[in-house]
């Protein structure tokens, strides 16, 4: 995932800054995005996986992955294409239903931070002033925060979660980076000739922010998302692995979880740690890969030809 000016520590590098008032035409990206082997690898990449999170559980018998259903710790067969668990859980059931909540963490995740950051952003970016002052001391209380302390600390002391939970958590403390970086390109962008002409007709705020400015951001924005898309389902695996992810369902980070509780590694069940830990690492990888393609296509500068 590219370079976002003033990124958070634990945040990968984001896009370059729109350079130009006017957004590039929809044809001449989707001309540069065909050619683009690392974002058609990894938007491919994405695409497969999510498919096989979304089908996958539908194919099955059975809605409950967790259920005993076979031999225990029984190698990958004709029958159990990724093997059991050592209590005889269905390996493959829980990696096709650990994918779809991989990708609802990170979507909810991501979707809540971004949506924060771009209100924060724009109105302190466009405002300016008091406003700014303002909505620049709430983002540095919560980018000290330690975010991972915090959310250790409710999901420690609730009795019941969720995946959406999960993600609504994440959201609330993933924002402040992001926000950080759309009021950098806010505050440049409301001087340009436009923007003043959209002020002169009598526009309000958001109408100017959503309507002239947002437009211009669309490419920077998107990638953005991408990268908070990612970051979610990292921290939430991070959380499932120590054990304070969802108590109802099953993720990667869980599958992770358990296959390490229960000695997967020193049993020798590579069945059983193996795929959740490359499923986390291919959906995380190829956002990653499928950011720089995307860079390189929104920035003239990156392009090959």
């Amino acid at each position: 995932m590219s370079t976002l000016p003033d990124p958070a520590p634990e945040t990968a590098a984001a896009p370059a800054a729109p350079s130009a008032p006017a957004a590039k035409p929809g044809s001449e990206w989707l001309h540069y995005a065909v050619r683009n082997p690392k974002l058609i690898i990894g938007a491919v990449l994405v695409v497969i996986l999510l498919a096989v999170g979304v089908v996958g559980p539908m194919l099955l018998d059975n809605d409950n992955p967790n259920e005993y259903v076979g031999p225990q710790a029984a190698a990958p067969d004709g029958t159990y294409w990724m093997g059991t668990t050592t209590f005889g859980q269905d390996v493959y059931a829980q990696f096709v239903h650990g994918l779809r909540a991989t990708f609802l963490v990170g979507v909810v995740g991501g979707a809540i931070a971004a949506v924060i950051a771009m209100v924060v952003g724009f109105l302190a970016g466009y405002r300016g002033g008091l406003v700014d002052e303002i909505l620049n001391m709430l983002t540095n209380i919560v980018l000290v925060l330690p975010a991972l302390a915090v959310l250790l600390i409710i999901n420690a002391y609730m009795g019941v979660r969720s995946v959406a939970v999960q993600g609504l958590f994440i959201g609330l403390t993933s924002w402040p980076w992001a926000a950080r970086a759309i009021r950098a390109q806010t505050f440049s962008l409301r001087t340009r000739e436009f923007v003043d002409l959209a002020r002169l007709s009598g526009s309000g705020t958001w109408r100017i922010v959503f309507r002239e400015i947002a437009p211009n951001m669309s490419s920077y924005l998107f990638m953005m998302f991408i990268l908070l898309f990612g970051g979610s389902i990292l921290i939430a695996s991070s959380l499932d692995f120590i054990g304070l992810g969802p108590t109802e369902g099953v993720s990667l980070g869980l599958m992770l979880q358990s296959a390490q509780q229960w000695s997967a590694l020193q049993l020798g069940m590579w069945w059983w740690f193996i795929p959740p830990g490359a499923g986390i690492t291919a959906i995380v990888g190829a956002l990653y890969v499928a950011n720089v393609g995307l860079d390189e296509v929104f920035n003239p500068k990156l392009r090959e030809s």
